[in-house]
């Protein structure tokens, strides 16, 4: 009656500025909870651009202080007119985010080759990612994957996974698998959860490398470790086909509810079918239909149909009507009446058992049509 198991597609995610100001981004920065708030703010209104900076810094992630867009905007202005590579991305990250200037992303390309020019690997990636999706530029995966490379040079792990995807995907490059695995493997291994998930997924698929189920599992548990939805779901998917790993309904359940609460809809569906047929957790119409619902109203077309099925189901139950029979008489003769509607039947027996069966169509010549026959007991 339910479907599983629903795989999410392979998705090869580019991600956009991982992280936002300053962890991950800029390489210059500094812990800014252990600065001394009063000394950089000397600093900064003295004209010192790394200080403003860092000030900038400070009020964009409100460490300190109440977080305020606005000033980190005037801050890292003021550096980036003295040439900060540094505040040169900050402030091409405010405008590509519209974070207390207007949203804009020619001025956040802008700013992004300035500090790219200069080296600046974080404005490197961002730059290619503008040029890959043809954000505030002309789209070209030539200039996307030049300034990838640059930023590869110097190990910056957003573009090697960014890379490993037009390589999966011939975007701009020919298609070459194994060259994908390649960068999806350095970026797997500096941490980043999307390019572990994407890498899991060659290795699922046989893609670049030799099918590996349990090197699936592994790169996928350690992407759902750090919260990413879809490696959450495929883990999930892992555990309930016993792929890589002992099948494990409870686990698939654990990893299909982490994934569903982050509001993924081919986990929320998941999640409902495993309630839906008492896998992994007990047998709970209304619980199943909850997550079908959530599933449906992002659009699930499956999910619409799987929750019409199960809202049955908990009516029938709440109506104390059986669907597996178990409850009709042993005796050698039986009697019952029906209701029907398009060959849906309730049965009902002697002894108040209730059991819904379909009935299939017949023709009738006599009627020169399709009937539906009554249901035999």
């Amino acid at each position: 009656m339910f479907q599983l198991i629903h795989r999410c597609k392979w998705l090869y995610v580019i991600c956009f500025v991982l992280s936002w100001i300053p962890a991950g981004c800029s390489d210059q920065t500094q812990n800014v909870e252990a600065v001394d708030f009063g000394a950089v703010k000397l600093a900064a209104e003295q004209g010192d651009a790394k200080a403003q900076n860092s000030l900038g810094e400070i009020f964009a992630n409100g460490k300190g202080v109440e977080q305020n867009d606005t000033e980190a905007v005037e801050w890292f202005r003021k550096s980036a007119e003295q040439g900060n590579a540094a505040a040169q991305h900050n402030l091409g990250l405010m405008y590509a985010r519209g974070r207390g200037v207007t949203q804009d992303d020619a001025e956040a390309v802008k700013l992004y080759m300035q500090a790219a020019e200069q080296g600046y690997a974080s404005a490197q990636y961002d730059l290619g990612f503008m040029y890959a999706e043809g954000r505030g530029v002309e789209q070209s995966y030539a200039e996307a994957e030049k300034w990838y490379r640059k930023a590869i040079e110097q190990g910056n792990a957003a573009a090697q996974n960014n890379l490993g995807v037009m390589y999966a995907n011939g975007r701009g490059v020919e298609r070459d698998d194994a060259e994908a695995v390649k960068f999806y493997t350095l970026a797997a291994g500096q941490g980043v959860a999307i390019a572990q998930f994407n890498l899991g997924a060659m290795y699922q698929n046989g893609r670049g490398v030799e099918r590996d189920d349990a090197e699936a599992v592994k790169w996928y548990r350690k992407s759902a470790e750090q919260g990413f939805s879809y490696a959450q779901n495929d883990l999930g998917v892992m555990y309930d086909g016993g792929q890589g790993v002992a099948q494990n309904d409870a686990e698939a359940v654990k990893w299909y509810r982490k994934a569903a609460e982050q509001g993924l809809a081919i986990s929320q569906k998941n999640l409902g079918v495993m309630y839906a047929t008492g896998r992994g957790v007990d047998l709970n119409y209304a619980e199943s239909a909850k997550w079908f619902r959530m599933a449906a109203e992002q659009g699930d077309e499956d999910a619409y149909s799987a929750l019409e099925k199960v809202s049955r189901l908990e009516q029938d139950q709440r109506e104390g009507i059986s669907h597996d029979g178990s409850c009709r008489p042993r005796t050698n003769v039986i009697r019952c009446s029906s209701q029907c509607y398009n060959g849906d039947c309730v049965v009902t027996y002697e002894n108040g058992c209730r059991v819904r069966v379909q009935v299939r169509p017949r023709y009738d010549s006599f009627r020169e049509g399709w009937t539906y026959p009554s249901p035999d007991c």
